[in-house]
C-alpha cells in the first residue's frame, strides 16, 4: 500500500496525516503553530513528520501551506499570517526527513483534494472551488490538473473584482468577492443590519447580549436556523455574491463541477440556497445548455492533508 504524508500548515496549528491512494486518513497529528517563529514553524513541521513517518512505510511528503507558492513547488513566496518571506522549506523539511517533499497553497490542497476523493470525484476533467471561511479562497482544476500559473500563485478566487469602488479588502483593491462572500461578510451585513432595525433582529441580538458588535459568525448561523429575519437575510445577501462568482466560473471556464466549502458551509442550505438562485438567475441565457452543479464540500477539515498527500503521491 501506498502511503504519504499530508501536512496542513495555518496560522493557528500544523495539522498532519498518514494518507492512503483512496485518500483514507490513516494516522493524525498536529500542534500549534509558532507562527511568528519563522524556524520554529519549519521544526513543528519536521517533528510531526518525523512522528508521522515513525511507524508507517512513507514515500513522500505534501505540505499545504497558507501563503503564495512559487512555481517549483518548494518555496513560500509569502504567507500574510506566517513569518515566511522566500521560505525554501521543500529543501528544509527533504534534508531532515530524508524524504521527498512537495509545497502547494492550502486552497489548492483542499480544491484537489475534492477533485479526488470528494465532492467532485466523479469529475474527471474540471472543478472549480470556492472555500468560505474568514476570506474566500480556492482552486481550479483543469484537464485533471491544478491550474497553477506562470509563477505559480493563479486562483487567487477571492480577489476577483465584484463591486466597483467596494468595501477595502486587505489585498489593497476595492471591492473584492471577499468583501461580499465571505464569513467577514456575512458578520458585516448582520451587524448592519441589527443596528438599524433592531426590532427585526431579536435572535441574534439575544445570542449578543443586545450589542450589535458583539455579533459572530456562530451566533449568525445559530439564530438563522432559529428563523430570525436578520441573520436569514445576511446568508441570503452572501449567497447571491457568491452566486454570480459562481457563474462567472461557469462562464469562463465551463466546468464540471462546482464546490462550495470552507467554514460557513456549515450553515448547509442557509447558504447554498440563495447561491445556487443567484447561480440560476446569472445564467437564465444558458438554460438550454449543460451547467456545472454547485455541491457542498465533503471533506471538511480533513481536505488540506488529504489534498496534499495525494500531490505527495505524484511527485
Amino acid at each position: 500500500m501506498t502511503l504519504t504524508i499530508g501536512v496542513d500548515v495555518g496560522g493557528t496549528k500544523v495539522a498532519g496525516g498518514v494518507v492512503d491512494a483512496a485518500g483514507t486518513v490513516l494516522v493524525q497529528a498536529r500542534r500549534d503553530t509558532p507562527a511568528d517563529d519563522v524556524a520554529k514553524t519549519r521544526d513543528v513541521i519536521i517533528e510531526l513528520v518525523r512522528e508521522l513517518a515513525s511507524g508507517h512505510p512513507i514515500e513522500a511528503v505534501g505540505i499545504g501551506a497558507a501563503g503564495w507558492i512559487d512555481a517549483s513547488r518548494s518555496t513560500v513566496l509569502f504567507a500574510p499570517n506566517l513569518a515566511w518571506r522566500d521560505e525554501p522549506l521543500r529543501d528544509y523539511v527533504s534534508a531532515a526527513t530524508g524524504l521527498p517533499v512537495i509545497v502547494e497553497n492550502d486552497g489548492n490542497v483542499a480544491a484537489w483534494a475534492e477533485f479526488r476523493h470528494g465532492a467532485a470525484r466523479d469529475a474527471d476533467d474540471s472543478m472549480v472551488m470556492f472555500t468560505i471561511g474568514t476570506g474566500v479562497g480556492g482552486g481550479i482544476v483543469l484537464g485533471g490538473e491544478l491550474l497553477r500559473g506562470a509563477n505559480g500563485i493563479a486562483a487567487e478566487l477571492g480577489h476577483m473584482l465584484t463591486v466597483p469602488d467596494g468595501h477595502q479588502c486587505g489585498c489593497g483593491r476595492l471591492g473584492c468577492i471577499e468583501q461580499y462572500a465571505s464569513g467577514s461578510a456575512l458578520v458585516r451585513f448582520a451587524r448592519a443590519a441589527a443596528r438599524q432595525e433592531p426590532h427585526r433582529a431579536t435572535g441574534l441580538l439575544e445570542l449578543a447580549g443586545g450589542e450589535a458588535e458583539s455579533v459572530t459568525g456562530p451566533m449568525v448561523t445559530a439564530a438563522a436556523q432559529a428563523g430570525d429575519p436578520v441573520s436569514t437575510e445576511a446568508f441570503a445577501q452572501v449567497g447571491r455574491w457568491l452566486g454570480t462568482s459562481l457563474a462567472d466560473m461557469a462562464q469562463i471556464l465551463d466546468p464540471q463541477v462546482l464546490v462550495v466549502g470552507g467554514g460557513v458551509i456549515d450553515a448547509g442550505d442557509l447558504l447554498l440556497g440563495p447561491t445556487r438562485r443567484s447561480f440560476t438567475d446569472a445564467l437564465a441565457q444558458r438554460s438550454r445548455l449543460p451547467v456545472a452543479e454547485i455541491r457542498p464540500a465533503e471533506l471538511g477539515n480533513t481536505a488540506g492533508v488529504i489534498g496534499a498527500a495525494d500531490l505527495a503521491r505524484r511527485i
